[in-house]
C-alpha cells in the first residue's frame, strides 16, 4: 500500500506490517503500539498456536515417550502436554524448527530438518494470509482501532507472490533496516546466542555445501548444530537483506533502527512513519 503522509495521517483503521530481521525492533514496535488501541498480530505466534500446535506436541510427545516413567503415564493419558506460546515466549517454535547435525549434541537429520522447515514455510504463508481476516475481527469484535502486523524475519523469503499482494492490499508495509553498527552487534548476537532459523531450501543447500567442504564433513550427522547456526548467521543476514529491498521498493517504505530507537510513544511512531512516507513517495 502506497500512502502520502496526509493520507496515512487521516487513515482512520490503520493498519502496518513490519518487516525486517529477527532483532531489529518490531516486537519493540508492536508492544508500544498495544497500549494504544492497536491490534498486535504477531505471525509466530499464529504459526505456533494454529498451524503448527500439532506438530509441536507431537515432537514433544515423541522426547517424552524416551523416558519410560512419563511413557507409560502419556499412554494411560494420565498427564496431558499443552502448548503454552505466548507472544513473549515463543521458544516452543523455535525449538521444533531445530538445527541440523550431530543428534548428541542436540541436532537432527537432513531429511526431518527439511520436513520441518517445509511445515514452518507453509504454516507463515497461511498465517501472513489470515491478516486480512484478524484487521476485520481486531475492529469489529474487539474494538481496537488499529492494526500491527509483527512478521517473522523469514518473511521475505516465502516465494509465494499471493503474500506480499495481500499484505500490500491491507497494510502499510514498513521494512526496519538495520544500520552498519546494528547489523554488526546483530550478527555478534546471533552468534553468542544460536537460535534455530528458517532457510529457503536452495540457500541452504548452497551453504551446507559450502560449510561441510570448510569442516571436511562427510556427513550432516557430523555437523555441530550451534557452530554451523553462527557460522551461516551473517550469511543469512546479507543474503534476506536485497529481499528485504526488493519488497520495500514494490510494496512499501523503509525506516532504520535508528528511527525505531527514537520510538518510544505511539506518537512518535506516527510521526517516524509520516517521514518516511514523505521522502520516499
Amino acid at each position: 500500500m502506497k500512502l502520502g503522509s496526509q493520507e496515512f495521517r487521516t487513515w482512520d483503521q490503520k493498519a502496518i506490517t513490519l518487516l525486517g530481521m529477527s532483532g531489529v525492533g518490531k516486537t519493540r514496535l508492536a508492544c508500544i503500539l498495544r497500549k494504544h488501541l492497536w491490534f498486535h498480530y504477531s505471525g509466530d505466534y499464529r504459526i505456533g498456536t494454529r498451524y503448527l500446535d500439532e506438530p509441536i506436541l507431537d515432537n514433544i510427545k515423541q522426547q517424552v515417550m524416551q523416558i519410560p516413567f512419563l511413557r507409560e503415564l502419556l499412554r494411560s493419558d494420565s498427564i496431558r502436554i499443552d502448548n503454552k506460546i505466548t507472544f513473549n515466549n515463543l521458544q516452543l517454535v523455535s525449538s521444533f524448527l531445530g538445527e541440523i547435525g550431530n543428534p548428541q549434541k542436540g541436532g537432527i537429520g537432513l531429511r526431518e530438518f527439511r520436513r520441518r522447515q517445509k511445515l514452518h514455510h507453509d504454516a507463515e504463508i497461511a498465517a501472513m494470509k489470515d491478516v486480512p481476516v484478524f484487521i476485520r475481527k481486531a475492529h469489529d469484535i474487539y474494538g481496537y482501532e488499529h492494526f500491527v502486523n509483527d512478521a517473522g524475519g523469514s518473511l521475505c523469503e516465502l516465494d509465494d507472490p499471493d503474500v506480499m499482494e495481500i499484505l500490500s492490499r491491507h497494510t502499510l508495509i514498513l521494512y526496519i533496516k538495520a544500520t552498519e553498527k546494528d547489523e554488526r552487534e546483530l550478527i555478534l548476537r546471533a552468534e553468542e546466542d544460536p537460535k534455530p532459523l528458517y532457510y529457503r531450501e536452495d540457500f541452504l543447500d548452497d551453504q551446507l555445501a559450502i560449510y561441510m567442504n570448510e569442516r571436511n564433513l562427510d556427513y550432516a550427522a557430523l555437523i555441530d548444530p550451534d557452530d554451523f547456526v553462527c557460522w551461516i548467521f551473517s550469511r543469512l543476514f546479507y543474503y534476506r537483506i536485497p529481499l528485504y529491498e526488493a519488497i520495500a521498493r514494490r510494496y512499501g517504505y523503509t525506516i532504520t533502527t535508528d528511527d525505531v530507537a527514537t520510538v518510544h510513544s505511539e506518537k512518535e511512531f506516527l510521526a517516524v512513519v509520516e517521514q518516511a512516507l514523505d521522502q520516499q513517495n
